[in-house]
C-alpha cells in the first residue's frame, strides 16, 4: 500500500490523490442494487491525460486493479470498486475542447456533463441527441462506457451512433487514438465501436469526437390515455407500421403514472392504465400529431390530448423524466431493469412483467422507450425485509428471462456491470463469450481494468 501511494503521488498533484477512507468510501459504488462493492486503496481524480497515463503505468507495474468512474449514476454496478483497487474518477476532466459547426463535431473530455454539452452545442445551432434520464448529472465518458440511450432514441439512436473517435489510455499507459473527425471513414477495424459499451474493461476514455446534428425545430408532444397497456402497445405498433418517425415515443404504466402524480403533483389521470407520449420535431408537428392521434383512437385510447405549445410539451416530458425517481419513493429500494424487446413484443413484455409482479406480490412499475422496445421495469421493495428483497431479486431475474424468451436483450442502455454478467453468457452463447474474453486479453492481458465486470 505504501509503495502504491508513494508511486502515485510522485506523478500527481496532491489534490488529485485521495486516501482518506471516509472519502474514498463515497466512491465505492454506483446506483445499482444487489451489487457488492469493495474498499479502494485510493481514489485518483486526474485533470490531464498524462496523469491518467501515470496511474495506469503505476497500476501495471504493481499489478493493482483500476476501476474507472464517471458520475456514478449507472444502474449495473459497473463503477463499483473492488478491494484494494485504484478508483479513477474522470469527473474533473470536464472541458469541451472544440465545437465545429462546419464539420458538425464536438471534441470533449470524458467528465463533461451530458446536459452541459447539449446546451453548449445548441448555442451553435447544433444538437447532441443522446439524453439519458440522468442527463443533468451523467458524464459523456460514462455514457460512452455503457452505450447509454435516452428518450430520443426512437428517431436519433443511442450514444454509439454519435461517437466517431476516441482517445484511450490503455492498461499499460499507452495512448491509443481510434476513429476519425471526418463524416466518413472505414480504415481498419472499428475500434471506436468496440470501446463504446465496454464499461471501462478495455481502456480508459480520455477524449471523444462526437457527431452532431442540426438543431431540429421545437418538438410538440401528445399524451394518449389507454384502458390497458396492451392497447397502448398496439398504438405503438400502428404508429411505427405506418412509417411515422416520432422524436419520442414513451410509455408509462398505471403504477408509474400514480407515482409521478404523488411526487410531482403533475395532474396526470390516475384512472389511466397506460399513458403514451408521442412527440414530433418536424417542420409541421401538428399534422404528425393529428395522424398519430387517429391511430391512438383506433387502438382504443380513451383520451388524446395534444400539447398546445412548447411549455405544455415540456411539462409532459418532465413527467416522463421523473418516472424513475418517482418509483424510488414507492419503497425504500428499487431494482431498475432495462430489457429491450422487438416492438412487436412490447405488449407481451409489459403484460408478462405485470404477471411477475403478481406472482411475487411486489410493486413493479414500467416506463419504456416504447418506440424502440426498451422497457424499464422498476422493482420496488423494502431492503430491510429479507424475504421481500429475495422476491425482488428473483422477480428481476424472471423479467430478464422473459425478455430473452421474447427475442430481446438483457440490457438496452444500462450495461452489464456486476448485476447482469451471469445473464450475459446466456444471451451471447459460449462461442461469443470466448471471443469477448479473447478481446479483453488482447487489450488488458493482466486483467487490471474493471475486473469482475461484464463477464
Amino acid at each position: 500500500m505504501d509503495d502504491l501511494l508513494e508511486r502515485l503521488s510522485a506523478g500527481l498533484p496532491a489534490e488529485a490523490l485521495i486516501t482518506d477512507p471516509d472519502i474514498t468510501a463515497a466512491y465505492a459504488h454506483d446506483m445499482a442494487s444487489f451489487c457488492d462493492a469493495g474498499a479502494p486503496a485510493a481514489v485518483v481524480v486526474p485533470r490531464t491525460v498524462e496523469q491518467v497515463q501515470h496511474v495506469m503505468r503505476t497500476a501495471t507495474a504493481l499489478r493493482v486493479p483500476v476501476v474507472p468512474q464517471g458520475a456514478r449514476t449507472g444502474l449495473s454496478g459497473a463503477a463499483n470498486a473492488s478491494d484494494g483497487c485504484i478508483v479513477l474518477s474522470l469527473v474533473k476532466m470536464d472541458r469541451i475542447l472544440e465545437i465545429d459547426p462546419v464539420d458538425r463535431i464536438a471534441v470533449v473530455e470524458p467528465g463533461v456533463i451530458n446536459a452541459v454539452l447539449s446546451r453548449a452545442v445548441n448555442e451553435h445551432g447544433l444538437y447532441y441527441p443522446p439524453d439519458p434520464s440522468s442527463w443533468e448529472m451523467c458524464t459523456i465518458g460514462g455514457n460512452i462506457g455503457t452505450a447509454s440511450g435516452g428518450l430520443c432514441c426512437v428517431k436519433y439512436g443511442v450514444t454509439a451512433e454519435y461517437v466517431i473517435g476516441l482517445e484511450i489510455v490503455l492498461a499499460d499507459g499507452r495512448l491509443l487514438t481510434t476513429g476519425r473527425r471526418t463524416a466518413k471513414g472505414v480504415a481498419g477495424y472499428d475500434l471506436t465501436r468496440l470501446f463504446v459499451g465496454s464499461e471501462g474493461s478495455l481502456g480508459i476514455v480520455v477524449g471523444a469526437v462526437l457527431a452532431l446534428k442540426p438543431q431540429p425545430p421545437q418538438q410538440l408532444v401528445l399524451a394518449a390515455e389507454f384502458p390497458s397497456a396492451a392497447a397502448a402497445c398496439d398504438a405503438v405498433c400502428r404508429i411505427m407500421e405506418r412509417g411515422h418517425t416520432p422524436s419520442l415515443l414513451e410509455l408509462m404504466d398505471r403504477t408509474t403514472v400514480r407515482a409521478v402524480n404523488r411526487m410531482g403533483h403533475m395532474g396526470l389521470p390516475d384512472s389511466t392504465e397506460a399513458l403514451l407520449l408521442a412527440a414530433f420535431d418536424t417542420p409541421d408537428p401538428t399534422a404528425d400529431l393529428t395522424a398519430v392521434a387517429e391511430l391512438c383512437n383506433a387502438a382504443g385510447a380513451t383520451e388524446v390530448v395534444p400539447a398546445a405549445d412548447a411549455a405544455e410539451s415540456e411539462l409532459l416530458l418532465q413527467a416522463r423524466r421523473m418516472s424513475l425517481t418517482a418509483l424510488e419513493t414507492v419503497k425504500s429500494a428499487t431494482m431498475i431493469d432495462d430489457v429491450c424487446v422487438p416492438r412487436s413484443k412490447l405488449g407481451a413484455m409489459i403484460e408478462g412483467t405485470a404477471a411477475i409482479a403478481e406472482k411475487y406480490d411486489l410493486t413493479i412499475g414500467v416506463c419504456a422507450h416504447a418506440g424502440d422496445g426498451n422497457t424499464h421495469p422498476v422493482v420496488c421493495f423494502d431492503h430491510t425485509d429479507a424475504d421481500e428483497s429475495r422476491r425482488a431479486r428473483e422477480s428481476f431475474d424472471e423479467i430478464m428471462a422473459l425478455g430473452l424468451e421474447l427475442g430481446g436483450t438483457i440490457t438496452g442502455e444500462h450495461g452489464v456491470g456486476l448485476l447482469k454478467k451471469e445473464w450475459l453468457a446466456r444471451e451471447l452463447g459460449e462461442v461469443s463469450v470466448e471471443m469477448h474474453r479473447g478481446i479483453k486479453a488482447a487489450f488488458d492481458p493482466l486483467g487490471l481494468l474493471n475486473p469482475g465486470k461484464v463477464f
